[in-house]
């Protein structure tokens, strides 16, 4: 994980990481309870983890990826991401924890997702630092609050 650009610094970034943090801790959680065989404990923490993603998507394609996508050399990037943010969705939304198939495949998207974040945090995010305009951030940022009403960044924005 980077930590050497200052992207972290950004209160909308940090935003982003904080969200990826808390998305990983309950897939990371989902994992123990199936090593436990807590299926159903298992089960509550993927569907946490499933609207939580969904916010955090909505956020990021609407504002930050939308704006970066306005840079050519980005697009196919951010539309990548944008592609893996729709299969996670729809491999979750259909995750059956009572097959051994699919919680196998469960483990295995975790692992994808942990590969996912790394393209953010170390691709696009530092990416954005030196491609936004003043007013991009601000669209990026608009965007987070739409999705997020009443939170509040974690520090200026």
């Amino acid at each position: 994980m980077c930590h050497y650009c200052g992207c972290r610094e950004i209160p909308l970034i940090k935003e982003f990481i904080a969200e990826h943090e808390a998305v990983t801790d309950l897939a990371g959680d989902a994992v123990r309870a199936l090593d436990a065989d807590d299926r159903e404990g298992a089960r509550a923490l993927v569907d946490r983890m499933a609207v939580l993603l969904l916010a955090h998507w909505k956020g990021e394609e609407d504002g930050l990826f939308a704006v970066m996508r306005e840079n050519e050399e980005y697009r196919a990037y951010v539309d990548a991401l944008a592609v893996e943010h729709r299969e996670l969705a729809a491999f979750l939304a259909r995750l059956d924890l009572d097959s051994a198939e699919q919680r196998a495949a469960f483990r295995k998207a975790v692992d994808e997702l942990h590969d996912h974040i790394a393209k953010e945090e170390d691709g696009l995010f530092p990416a954005s630092l030196t491609e936004l305009t003043g007013e991009q951030w601000n669209l990026s940022f608009d965007a987070w609050r739409a999705v997020h009403t009443g939170q509040a960044l974690s520090g200026p924005a």
